[in-house]
């Protein structure tokens, strides 16, 4: 049964014979006069008429859809009704145009017309009779010539209802009678029809709902009002009292029934009509299930639906108008009296938007809140999510004996994945609370597809609240590899767990990784971290992925052995071998190892092989960028072999012979000097002053030297004798022979000096000579033949003092410049580009410092460079001025001195 809200979705308002209509709607003339006229009544209230029969009208049906309008009536005494269609838009003499006229007779039985319908396409035209039979007219209603009729149903009991139903493009036609309701099937051949129902229903007490219902036949009998499909009956509503007249409207079901209880007095009825039989008017919304309005009348003849209003005429002569209240009154009016789920129901059918619907599912939680309903209360809550704020449901919750009803709304919340990470801490924090771990498990173990909660927040909460299985899973499910690893890592302690996961990330990831918890995995389970970090810095495949990737470099993951040596030195051996390449600190790092190991080995024999591991690592040349780090390393722990191969690589010689001098190794002292003497000749120097310094008796070692220094003439003999006398042991016997040969080859130097000098002596004063007799005495030209073409000499002819004697033209053809030799020419510019020369390098002091360290003959460097004239500035004047001879002739006797010698060469 429906719920009852009297008087609430209508306001009635009793206007008499005073309304309002903007179309105009078509009434039945039957208190005025009973003449068979039909009255027009518009909303400017002007009645007008026109007569239609000349007895009486029986039935009207007007389309909704088309200005058409059918009527039944007599025009004589007698059982013979008229059937006439009229053209409301088209007029004949003022009145409306009759398009059709046809009696209403089953076959040839003369009966009373019952019901009337009309199909809207006007392709159909039902009228049902008091002796049970139903004519069907089908085709265009308004012409005779397109229409064919025929009589559908016949039966025993008065037809007291007809209606069409179009659903597609299939009609069906209901038939109902006073004992049974059938349904035909007129788009069909031969019109199918199915019994519905064994009862049936009084005149004006069947309807045909809206789609809201689904066009379902409505038939209202004494106790029930019943629903039918085309081929089924529906539901049905106890709906009790003797029911007179059924319309449908706008998704409501209107009801007039006879009121047999004692009711109060209706304010619509007048003070004599009290005595009478009272009509009950009801309302129902049969979608929402509920009476929305209920009131008692006087003799209603009937209840029209026209312009938005229902209009109930009375048979005092009044028109009631009820007109439906809008939506937002009927809700308020429902909040008054805490009716909300009728209100839900309502704003639903209304079609309200999804706001508005939020608010009353809001305002019904707090009613139910209020009243201590909090289950029911959450319920409603969780209907506003995604428009109320959530805060605003969880600050109600947060107490700890409603924490359950605070779960349900948070689950639903992540549901729709409007919940941030505070929804997911405060959730997995209310599970926890609970103990509910099955409502757990299922929270986190969502497919991929379905995960409607911040992951890291809830491993984060997982973590903390020691629920240390689910957070691990939550972190591998969704590849949250950091916090899967400090998990495994920190907090369950399965080291081992945690390599072989790190194993199956991918190469970046894996790295890392390896490069965060390497030290602690080192630790604990130091193989399978080798093992790992040798495969990652070679060829790295995991399982999920086979793409070629550089390894990574092996030297930043030394650190991670910084307590695990044994492993160090494993890895990069390892490395070593399958990577020659492999980064220098990897080479740096192992040798560092193997020296470690060689200085704290106790036996002989292992001591012997880490020595070879070493010194081979030294002499694999993968040290010469870092020399300096390996010769630190090795003189670290002494490493003797290592630091001299190191010395020699570096061409460090005088540190090789310092270390056998520290080591007082003579023998290999002179082995150094012998080998590398000649590339650093001061280490004959240096091993004789350090043989001078030794108290011992070191004849035969500074005898070798001293044989040696005089062979490659090392140092003066001063020196020597300066350097010797420095030792006590050392007697003159020891450099006896030195000196001796030294002195005699000092002898012949200087005798072959005196008689060069002599030589240049006599060339000089013979060249003087020369120049005075040029600048005193003629000269005479006895040249006979030209020193260019050979040819005998011929005048004209040109001399030079130099005696170069040539023909004209050809000195002319040869000669450069006017005033010199086309043959001494080219010496004499030699020695002038020579002289040039040392003017330009006389200013060379560091090239000069260099070369006087460097030769065995110091004083022929400083000779050299004098005749460069690096220690006085040098003038070449080759005219010399009047008075100033003696001044110059230092550099005349220079000057000529070159040219003289260069031509004698």
């Amino acid at each position: 049964s429906a719920g009852t809200a009297p008087a609430w979705a209508w306001g009635l308002s009793s206007v008499g014979l005073v309304f309002f209509f903007p179309h105009p709607f078509v009434c039945l003339n039957r208190d005025l006069h009973m003449e068979g006229q039909i009255w027009f009544l518009p909303r400017s209230l002007q009645l007008s008429s026109f007569q239609a029969y000349k007895l009486r009208v029986t039935h009207l049906y007007q389309l909704k859809q088309h200005s058409i309008l059918v009527s039944v009536g007599e025009d004589e005494e007698g059982i013979n009704p008229l059937v006439k269609v009229w053209n409301l838009e088209k007029r004949d003499g003022g009145n409306p145009l009759c398009t059709r006229i046809f009696p209403a007779i089953p076959g040839n039985k003369p009966t009373v017309v019952s019901c009337l319908t009309v199909h809207e396409n006007l392709n159909f035209m039902a009228i049902g009779f008091a002796d049970g039979s139903v004519v069907l007219t089908k085709g265009d209603i308004t012409r005779d010539r397109h229409s064919k009729t025929q009589i559908l149903h016949e039966g025993s009991y008065p037809v007291t209802g007809l209606a069409f139903r179009q659903s597609g493009k299939t009609t069906h036609l209901f038939v109902v009678t006073t004992e049974n309701i059938q349904s035909y099937m007129l788009s069909v051949k031969d019109y199918p029809h199915l019994e519905l129902d064994t009862h049936g229903c009084g005149l004006r007490c069947s309807s045909l709902s809206d789609p809201s219902q689904d066009l379902q036949f409505i038939v209202a009998g004494n106790d029930c009002v019943y629903l039918y499909q085309p081929d089924e009956r529906g539901p049905c509503f106890a709906f009790e009292g003797q029911k007179l007249i059924v319309h449908w409207y706008r998704g409501y079901l209107i009801i007039v029934s006879k009121d047999r209880k004692t009711s109060p007095k209706s304010e619509f009825a007048g003070n004599e009509a009290q005595n009478s039989d009272k009509q009950v008017l009801n309302i129902y919304d049969l979608c929402n299930k509920f009476i929305a309005y209920s009131s008692i009348f006087d003799d209603i003849v009937d209840v029209l639906a026209e312009w938005g209003s229902l209009y109930v005429l009375t048979r005092d002569g009044k028109i009631h108008v009820l007109q439906e209240k809008d939506t937002q009154t009927k809700l308020e009016m429902l909040f008054r009296k805490n009716l909300f789920e009728m209100a839900i129901n309502l704003a639903k059918s209304h079609h309200l938007d999804s706001d508005g619907l939020s608010e009353i599912f809001r305002q019904y939680g707090d009613h139910l809140y209020n009243k201590g309903n909090h289950d029911g209360a959450i319920q409603q809550y969780i209907r506003t999510i995604g428009k109320l704020e959530p805060s605003y449901v969880i600050r109600k919750f947060l107490d700890a004996q409603r924490i359950h009803n605070l779960t349900a709304y948070l689950q639903t919340l992540h549901l729709q994945s409007l919940a941030n990470a505070d929804h997911t801490t405060l959730l997995l924090n209310c599970y926890t609370k609970l103990k509910d771990s099955s409502k757990l498990e299922e929270f986190i173990k969502t497919s991929e597809s379905e995960v409607h909660f911040d992951v890291e927040t809830a491993i984060k909460v997982l973590r903390q609240a020691g629920y240390y299985s689910h957070a691990v899973y939550l972190a591998e499910k969704h590849a949250h590899h950091e916090w899967y690893l400090k998990i495994q890592l920190e907090d369950i302690k399965n080291y081992q767990e945690a390599l072989c996961y790190i194993g199956k990330l991918p190469f970046d990831q894996a790295e890392s990784n390896m490069k965060r918890y390497g030290k602690i995995l080192m630790h604990h389970v130091p193989n399978e971290t080798t093992e790992l970090l040798k495969i990652l810095c070679t060829d790295y495949r995991p399982t999920d992925s086979c793409r070629d990737r550089h390894p990574a470099n092996s030297e930043e993951f030394i650190p991670v052995f910084a307590n695990n040596s044994r492993e160090l030195k494993a890895f990069l051996e390892h490395m070593t071998e399958v990577q020659a390449d492999s980064p220098q600190g990897v080479y740096d790092t192992l040798l560092e190892l193997r020296l470690q190991n060689w200085a704290h080995e106790q036996d002989e024999q292992i001591k012997e092989k880490l020595h070879n591991e070493a010194l081979t690592l030294l002499k694999s040349g993968r040290f010469k960028t870092v020399f300096d780090k390996a010769l630190v390393l090795c003189q670290m722990h002494n490493f003797k072999d290592g630091v001299l191969y190191l010395y020699e690589q570096g061409k460090l010689f005088q540190q090789i012979m310092h270390y056998h001098m520290q080591n007082e190794q003579y023998k290999k002292v002179i082995e150094v000097c012998e080998l590398y003497g000649d590339q650093e000749a001061c280490l004959w120097e240096q091993a004789l002053g350090y043989f001078a310094r030794k108290e011992e008796d070191c004849k035969e070692y500074i005898a070798a030297v001293l044989k040696h220094i005089e062979s490659k003439n090392l140092m003066p003999p001063l020196l020597v004798v300066q350097t010797l006398a420095h030792n006590s042991t050392a007697t003159l016997s020891v450099i006896k022979d030195y000196l001796v040969n030294k002195l005699q080859k000092q002898s012949r130097q200087i005798e072959q000096d005196e008689q060069r000098i002599q030589k240049y002596r006599e060339e000089t004063t013979r060249i003087r000579q020369e120049i005075e007799e040029l600048k005193a005495s003629p000269k005479i030209f006895q040249k006979t033949k030209c020193s260019i073409c050979t040819s005998a000499l011929e005048l004209p002819s040109v001399h030079f003092l130099c005696g170069h004697s040539f023909h004209q033209h050809c000195f002319e053809s040869y000669s450069e410049s006017d005033s010199e030799c086309p043959t001494c020419m080219p010496e004499n510019r030699k020695v002038m580009d020579m002289i040039r020369a040392q003017e330009q390098k006389r200013d060379l002091h560091d090239q000069f410092q260099h070369q006087l360290k460097c030769s065995n003959d110091g004083f022929s460097v400083v000779a050299d460079y004098f005749g460069r004239g690096v220690f006085n500035k040098l003038t070449l004047i080759t005219d010399l001025p009047p008075g100033k001879a003696a001044t110059t002739i230092e550099a005349g006797l220079q000057r000529e001195l070159l040219i003289h010698a260069k031509r004698s060469t």
